[in-house]
């Protein structure tokens, strides 16, 4: 089981350096939405290869697509529009202060979603710890933003 945690290590490390690929490819091509249709290639390419040589890509039955709540077909305008965000905005403010705010917001963010159970996960609730623990990531971006 702690090999996850070595490959969210790994996946973390990968959005840094992605956030400064694709501002290159955007600054590149002098176009945001052409890149990052060239990313969504390349993101879909990855998954279909990866899905293909596991064996695990199957076309869902209907009634596996009726089952996903509504707001579960959305994911993937949600990863788009953090594609756009790394376009438009990481090269600007810099790789720390964007993924500094990008993982703070999305750690603010799941305290929410977990302390409620929404959106599929699991109910853990909102502790002392872990909203100090919040508290904690908004400092110290700020001083990453700052500084």
């Amino acid at each position: 089981m702690w090999y996850l945690y070595g490959f969210v290590l790994l996946a973390g490390v990968a959005n840094a350096v992605q956030a400064g690929q694709n501002g290159a490819l955007s600054k590149g091509l002098a176009e945001s939405l052409t890149a990052g249709l060239v990313v969504a290639a390349g993101t879909a390419t990855c998954i279909l290869v990866v899905g293909l040589l596991s064996g695990k890509l199957a076309w869902p039955t209907a009634t596996q697509a009726l089952a996903v709540p509504w707001w579960g077909w959305f994911g993937g305008i949600l990863g788009g529009c953090i594609i756009l965000a790394q376009f438009i905005v990481a090269r600007q403010i810099g790789a720390a202060p964007f993924l500094g705010l990008l993982v703070t917001s999305g750690v603010v963010t799941s305290i929410v979603l977990d302390h409620f159970g929404w959106v599929g996960f699991e109910t853990h609730p909102a502790s002392l710890w872990r909203i100090l623990g919040g508290v904690l990531m908004v400092a110290g971006v700020a001083l990453v933003a700052a500084f």
